[in-house]
């Protein structure tokens, strides 16, 4: 999810950033008229910082007789569990205590298609999602979707019986459906009624505010009477859209 959104590093309290609310227009004008006022408005996204953190307490004779660099193995390991969890807030989150996620009923994706089955995607209803998106977003909006709905959706093909879905030819560059990149993450839902199982938009406007990096500490004296070392491992970060009409989601119908 990072490297789809814009991520900046705030140094202490809320990040106050402004979003155009409306645009003003221009005005045809007569010779030596007026210019006629027309302002755009200005809100704000405020961004802060939640904590994220794990632990593992492993004995003092696992750490010495170790065969392997087990202190790199937890520092891998902690990197995984933060990495996991901030990017199923990113997804999913509810702004409570954790980011909140390009999902969340208020404040994330708005939906640009409601299927017509409840438990199936069609090629026609692809392209209307596509559409859905304003075309500024267009260039550099990406899909995202489960392993469960690419499966579905590979299948697909439009009204000359080409497959919709594009594979792509390069080693490390993403698979395309409609020239777009597509992406996979097991936080999206699967196909089921009411569920948003496909997402399309620009995430650059979901910003991941990192507040002072990660940090890791080791407890040496905590645990030290039953024979044992803590680790822990912690993040402050939080995430939101920021505009919510550059990224649109399809809906499946509910049952």
């Amino acid at each position: 999810f990072r490297k789809l959104a814009h991520v900046i590093q705030t140094d202490s309290g809320d990040r106050k950033i402004p979003v155009v609310a409306s645009k003003g227009t221009a005005s045809w004008i007569d010779e030596e008229g007026a210019f006629t006022e027309s302002d755009d408005a200005f809100g704000q996204v405020s961004i802060g910082a939640y904590k994220l953190g794990t632990m593992i307490k492993v004995s003092e004779e696992l750490l010495n007789d170790s065969v392997f660099d087990l202190e790199s193995y937890i520092a891998k390991e902690f990197a995984r569990r933060i990495g996991a969890k901030e990017e199923e807030a990113f997804f999913t989150g509810n702004g409570t205590g954790k980011p909140l996620g390009v999902l969340a009923a208020s404040g994330g994706a708005g939906t640009g298609v409601t299927t017509a089955a409840a438990a199936a995607i069609t090629a026609d209803e692809l392209i209307d999602l596509y559409y859905a998106l304003l075309s500024p977003y267009r260039k550099n909006a990406v899909w995202i979707l489960n392993d469960a709905t690419v499966k579905a959706i590979r299948k697909l093909k439009d009204s000359t019986g080409q497959y919709l879905w594009q594979p792509s030819l390069t080693a490390g560059t993403p698979d395309t459906i409609l020239n777009r990149p597509v992406y996979t993450s097991a936080n999206m839902p699967t196909i089921a009624a009411s569920a948003k199982t496909v997402l399309f938009g620009d995430l650059g406007y979901y910003w991941v505010a990192d507040r002072q990096g990660r940090s890791f500490k080791r407890l040496g004296e905590l645990y030290a009477p039953n024979g044992q070392v803590g680790f822990l491992g912690s993040q402050r970060v939080d995430g939101k859209l920021i505009l919510p009409e550059a990224v649109k989601v399809l809906v499946q119908k509910a049952s």
